[in-house]
């Protein structure tokens, strides 16, 4: 991708919006229950390069250090989850249902599915790991 022909999205309300100027790699599925509990389902996520990331009302953005190493990124007026951020890494998850713009990508496989939820089944034939 060039320069300014990146993916954008935005959070629930607007307040929040981004461009990745990057191509997606294929987003995984997170069940552990952090995912779940942030995004109300499973957590689906790319990671791109922080370099390639331009966040635009980021005074409405709030972060929660979930762990040691994790932190995640919330709107603070619409409690959209958008980003999942490993601090001493280059790159960051991106929440895939935050894109307006078409993604480009399909789902590789799923991640931590020994905590996933009760109530629904994988069998969309996609790699599951276990964590």
């Amino acid at each position: 991708m060039h320069k300014g022909s990146g993916h954008r999205g935005s959070c629930l309300c607007g307040a929040v919006t981004f461009e990745v100027d990057h191509t997606l790699k294929p987003p995984d599925g997170c069940h552990c229950v952090q995912c779940r509990k942030t995004s109300g389902h499973y957590f689906a996520s790319t990671d791109v390069p922080k370099t390639a990331l331009t966040v635009h009302g980021a005074d409405a953005l709030t972060w929660y250090q979930s762990s040691t190493k994790i932190r995640r990124g919330f709107c603070a007026t619409c409690g959209a989850s958008l980003f999942w951020e490993p601090l001493h890494r280059d790159w960051i998850g991106i929440a895939m249902g935050a894109f307006d713009t078409p993604t480009e990508t399909r789902l590789e496989m799923h991640i931590f599915v020994a905590e996933k939820g009760d109530y629904y089944s994988l069998d969309d034939g996609l790699p599951q790991h276990q964590h």
